[in-house]
């Protein structure tokens, strides 16, 4: 289903005040400003002047006319005006051009600041934050939004300022001019200026409700993109289109809404302009008729009336723009303006080395407030170069604890300190620095399996990249591609399988040659002698560092110096693979059971084995092998 706004809901209303927020960012160009709304004005003045020389033109021909004399005169001044409409028509066409084309400048060095601001906000923003919001909303904000904004700089307020300044001279030109006729016409202006600002309201949380949907259907198109391969796996092509059809036909249908309301707006801006042009019709032909109004004169007037009703029917597409960029404005600067729950404290500290010590201090965590913790006063220490197991059932809290320590997410209670020091005092840039991690979850970017690797450290050198390539048991595989380390890896690491994007992710962490390190599962995605050969370099790789494992299998962390063994967000068991084997039931069962469905499969006659038998034969298999490594 389209979002759409909550029932109940305060109706949005046109907001000047994210609009002026939104045009302060063209202080930053206040060059390009003068440049921009210097030649709006002068284009302004030579569009006005070209009425006093029609004027002259009209009364010199009839002038002329009628009195049969001062031909060459009348010539001269016929000629003179022509040439001089000529010359301001070419003034007020290149400063038009020079006005457009640097509000365009501003507006797309506008757009520039706000997309890159709206990128280093999202790299900043607190990872609860992006658990709540949809993808498809961020980037349509980066995009769509951003672009409505910059509709509205580029063109709107430029529009906007033209019609004011030309309304305004406007009046006062014809006021001077023809006070009568002028008060003819200035009844018109209210009820002009209440009918646009009425549509202007009315047409802002149309706009928003337009983006909302737009998201909606971003969101559904993202999805599908990013899972075609189940999509089709489930044969659910049929459910994803009825679901992109009901995005689209959300979106249709509020499209057609706005277009509904601004298909009225501009036949009623036509209509109250041509009232205005009946009326100075009517008592400007009276005042010719009564000999108080030359014909120039009243011609005069009725260009400067063009002019004052051409902001008018300006006013309909600006209020659009405005409408349109008010929504747009709000959305991005709700991103601008949310608080980073993991932040630099003012005094925070740098951490130029680490040791390696990390304790965890009787931390609890939520990742909602109110919510039921997800780690319960967990408390162990590592000492510098240890190596520390992570294992329990899927919801235990393991991937929580290594997300804690780089401080993806800041603990609910408790401490977490590496070298003696709580990371929330820490620059949380200094702290990543030293942590290298490979995430279950393997991402890859659009580049160079060599680039992919140097992520971390985009200086190293090739021979660099190959040494850590090498050590995480991918520098066969590279080799066997015609290009190699330059061999491209495609959106999200496609032209790679699971096993071959988890060993080069491993190869990335290493590069970075990192005093912690995280190894999430890193070796779920590849057979076993893959996995082999991964964990005899990992073994001389951890060697001098602290490291963190998460692993499904016993045999990738049973020779770990300490193995926690997590159960519903608590410390269940820990101790070493003997010690686990001898205290723990939950280490046992897990053990036994990998090792049935490691061992050859039974005859039909067996006799069923149950539990606590498996367990402990498995426990005596274990002992006569004297607990050597596989």
């Amino acid at each position: 289903m389209a979002a759409r706004p909550p029932r109940g809901s305060p109706r949005p209303r046109l907001d000047f005040a994210v609009l002026m927020r939104a045009l302060r960012y063209a202080t930053k160009h206040r060059k390009i400003a003068v440049l921009a709304y210097g030649s709006l004005l002068i284009a302004t003045i030579a569009q006005l002047i070209v009425p006093q020389l029609v004027r002259i033109i009209i009364d010199s021909v009839v002038g002329g006319v009628q009195l049969q004399s001062n031909a060459d005169s009348v010539k001269a001044a016929l000629v003179g005006a022509m040439i001089a409409i000529v010359v301001f028509s070419l003034v007020r066409a290149l400063f038009a051009y020079g006005q457009q084309y640097n509000a365009e400048r501003i507006s797309q060095n506008i757009a520039f600041d706000l997309r890159n601001e709206l990128f280093a906000k999202i790299q900043r923003v607190s990872f609860s934050y992006l658990d709540r919001t949809q993808t498809g909303q961020l980037m349509i904000r980066a995009t769509d939004d951003v672009e409505k904004v910059r509709l509205f700089i580029g063109q709107g307020l430029v529009m906007a300022l033209q019609s004011f300044l030309l309304l305004t001279a406007t009046l006062v030109v014809m006021w001077f001019s023809n006070a009568g006729l002028t008060l003819v016409v200035l009844p018109i202006l209210p009820i002009a200026f209440v009918v646009f600002f009425w549509f202007g309201g009315l047409a802002q949380p149309l706009f928003m409700s337009v983006q909302i949907r737009i998201s909606a259907l971003n969101t559904v198109l993202q999805e599908n993109v990013a899972g075609l391969k189940v999509v089709r796996a489930f044969g659910r092509e049929p459910h994803e289109q009825a679901r992109f059809d009901a995005s689209a036909e959300a979106l249709l249908e509020q499209q057609l809404k706005v277009s509904r309301t601004f298909s009225f707006l501009f036949p009623v801006v036509f209509l109250i302009a041509s009232l205005g042009q009946a009326a100075v019709l009517y008592f400007g032909g009276r005042q010719i008729i009564g000999g108080t109004l030359t014909v120039g004169e009243w011609q005069k007037f009725s260009l400067y009336l063009g002019y004052l009703f051409m902001p008018m029917g300006q006013l309909g597409f600006i209020i659009n723009l405005m409408s349109q960029a008010s929504a747009s404005a709000e959305r991005i600067f709700e991103i601008l303006d949310t608080q980073n729950e993991i932040a630099n404290k003012p005094d925070a500290i740098g951490l130029p080395e680490v040791q390696g010590r990390v304790q965890f201090d009787k931390v609890t965590f939520r990742y909602f407030k109110g919510g039921e913790p997800v780690l319960s006063d967990v408390s162990f220490e590592v000492e510098p170069g240890q190596t520390l197991a992570l294992l329990g059932a899927t919801g235990s809290g393991k991937s929580t604890i290594i997300n804690l320590l780089p401080r993806f997410y800041d603990v609910s209670a408790g401490r977490v300190l590496v070298d003696g020091r709580d990371v929330r005092d820490v620059r949380f840039e200094d702290l990543r620095s030293h942590i290298g991690i490979v995430l279950q979850e393997t991402t890859l970017f659009s580049g160079t399996i060599r680039e992919n690797i140097a992520y971390g450290r985009p200086d190293a050198t090739l021979e660099d990249v190959v040494s850590a390539a090498r050590a995480a048991a991918a520098h066969n595989f590279i080799m066997d591609f015609p290009l190699g380390y330059e061999t491209p890896v495609g959106e999200r690491g496609s032209t790679l399988s699971g096993g071959q994007k988890q060993r080069i992710a491993i190869a990335r962490a290493l590069l970075t040659d990192p005093r912690i390190l995280i190894l999430d599962d890193s070796t779920s995605s590849v057979d076993v002698a893959t996995e082999y050969q991964i964990q005899q370099a990992l073994e001389k790789l951890m060697v001098g560092r602290t490291s963190f494992v998460i692993a499904q299998r016993i045999s990738t962390v049973r020779n770990a110096d300490q193995i926690l063994v997590l159960d519903k967000g608590a410390v269940a068991a820990r101790g070493s693979h003997e010690e686990l084997l001898e205290s723990s039931e939950i280490y046992a069962d897990i053990y036994s059971s990998q090792l049935l469905d490691d061992a050859p499969t039974r005859a039909p006659s067996a006799a069923p084995v149950d539990g606590v038998a498996a367990r402990n034969g498995a426990a005596s298999a274990f002992a006569r092998a004297g607990g050597s490594r596989p």
